[in-house]
């Protein structure tokens, strides 16, 4: 019963979401009422979090991979969501984070001109990341980074009439869209040399080539370069973070929460996905493969190393908080790369666990931040931080959570920041290659002082009196979130096979989705009459 209602959620939720992203300014225009935009968007992601915890629960549960195709069609003809415990984990964390994010817009609704607007394309941004997350189709991950793509972009240029934010945007949107058409140039070379897009089946593919020719093992080596690059832009890894230190600052604080704390991981779900699943250890690419994720734990190092010096240098503090992102991609990044070493099965596991735990634990932490940084922004009406001196001596709630984030991030017990940064840290270690433990604890030790600098400002500082606002809900949802990260550090020994599930989803069962070799199979048989 659970597995039959998971799989139609599988394939109504995206759906659904599109259909109340249509209604809203309908609704809004036949109704009049402002309320309106904000009560479709609240349905459409209490929907979102109803279907994705079914989609887990059934998916851990049975250990049976969801396999929905559309309009009926197998694989390979048509597009088909494919949802293991990696992506069910993960949609269900989106699904999650972006009610958090909506809940908390009704309090930011006063500085919103035009709300029914706002509200359409952050639903637009819910579809674009469930999107891309629960897909086995490379094509359709394409078109749901265009859906993600734009309404991001949008949400960046909401305050129209400042001229930061239009910049911000711009920069955003100009090499995003370069990046996209990098993707589907790709994509082209992919279904020219493999004949098809549906993941399950390239990854089968990529074995069965084991013994390609030089030709084809170019063209696969080129399409994984441009699919890469657009990924990492899409997940700010260094050198492509320039675009988050300006968006962040300037779109809504919504917004900014939504961006930081759940879209870069959709970047980060995409290269897991093409060097894991499609082009795995035993595909043709395996050579290239590990020197592209060596890359990637380089990228990573100087990821972390950037972001946490450029942390202490920030006054403004949404500036603080992109940096720290930055800083934090990186050592997700270094807990995925270590798919370059070769013959340690376990220790790739172990530290695959800790990068979507990471995955997790920073994105909880950052989109409360961000939203604990809004009621102390309102209260100051300033993003400096020599304004917000002491103001969170007014506001304990927001200090507690920004308190608890910044020690989470600083991987502090007994918070879920610090078994996330553990398991990285282990999967090295238990690999032999001590680098890689290094680097987590000098980019942690380097992060303190920013941490520590926007602690400090806020909550131990002396400023000067103001009036106290309001903070409504906003600190209802901040409590909650702070909570959160608090029992689920206590909870991760209880809860480490979790992730350790999603992490064999990727690691263990190489060329991962178990089930399309049953569907190839079955497009053979349709194929053949029989």
């Amino acid at each position: 019963m659970l597995d039959q209602l998971a799989f139609k959620l599988a394939g109504l939720t995206v759906p659904l979401l599109a259909l109340i992203a249509f209604l809203i300014p309908l609704l809004e225009k036949l109704t009049g009422s402002r309320d309106a935009p904000r009560i479709l968007t609240l349905l459409g992601s209490l929907i979102a979090v109803f279907s994705s915890l079914v989609i887990l629960i059934s998916v851990y549960t049975s250990g049976e991979v969801i396999l929905y195709p559309f309009g009926g069609w197998p694989p390979h003809f048509g597009i088909v969501y494919e949802i293991d415990e990696l992506n069910a984990l993960i949609g269900a964390y989106i699904a999650l984070a972006m009610l958090a994010v909506v809940v908390y817009s009704t309090r930011y609704g006063r500085h919103l001109d035009e709300p029914i607007w706002y509200y359409v394309l952050l639903t637009g941004l819910e579809i674009g990341m469930l999107g891309c997350v629960y897909t086995g189709d490379a094509f359709n991950l394409f078109v749901m980074l265009e859906v993600l793509g734009v309404s991001a972009y949008g949400l960046v240029a909401y305050h129209k009439n400042r001229a930061e934010a239009v910049e911000a945007a711009a920069k955003y949107a100009l090499i995003g869209a370069v990046a996209t058409n990098l993707y589907f140039a790709a994509l082209v070379i992919i279904y020219v040399t493999h004949g098809s897009l549906n993941m399950g089946l390239l990854s089968l593919i990529a074995q069965q080539y084991s013994s390609a020719g030089e030709a084809v093992k170019y063209a696969g080596l080129i399409a994984v370069a441009f699919s890469l690059w657009v990924f990492t832009y899409k997940s700010a890894l260094f050198p492509s973070h320039f675009w988050l230190p300006d968006a962040h600052p300037e779109a809504p604080t919504p917004v900014s929460a939504a961006l930081s704390g759940v879209l870069v991981n959709v970047g980060v779900y995409a290269v897991m996905r093409f060097l894991y699943t499609i082009f795995g250890p035993s595909s043709y690419l395996a050579e290239f493969r590990a020197i592209v994720l060596a890359a990637l734990f380089i990228l990573g190092s100087l990821s972390g190393l950037i972001g946490a010096l450029m942390m202490m240098m920030q006054k403004d503090v949404k500036r603080l908080l992109a940096y720290s992102t930055i800083s934090h991609i990186g050592i997700i990044y270094i807990g995925l790369s270590i798919g370059f070493l070769s013959g340690i099965g376990e220790a790739v596991k172990i530290a695959m666990a800790g990068a979507i735990a990471h995955m997790i634990s920073h994105g909880i932490a950052k989109t409360m931040l961000f939203m604990a940084s809004g009621v102390f922004i309102d209260a100051a009406g300033s993003r400096d931080l020599d304004e917000l001196r002491g103001i969170g001596r007014s506001y304990p709630i927001a200090s507690f959570a920004w308190l608890t984030g910044f020690l989470s991030l600083a991987g502090l017990l007994p918070f879920l920041g610090f078994y996330s940064k553990l398991l990285i840290y282990y999967g090295y270690t238990y690999s032999g290659f001590i680098l890689g433990g290094i680097m987590i604890i000098v980019i942690s030790a380097l992060s303190l002082p920013g941490y520590f600098k926007a602690i400090y400002s806020v909550i131990f500082s002396i400023g000067r009196e103001r009036e106290k606002i309001n903070a409504g809900t906003a600190e209802v949802i901040i409590f909650i979130m702070a909570i959160t990260l608090v029992i689920l550090g206590l909870m991760f020994p209880f809860m480490e096979n979790i992730f350790m599930k999603a992490s064999e989803a990727i690691t263990t069962r190489v060329g991962v989705y178990d089930y399309s070799l049953k569907a190839y199979h079955e497009i053979l048989r349709i194929l053949g009459g029989g």
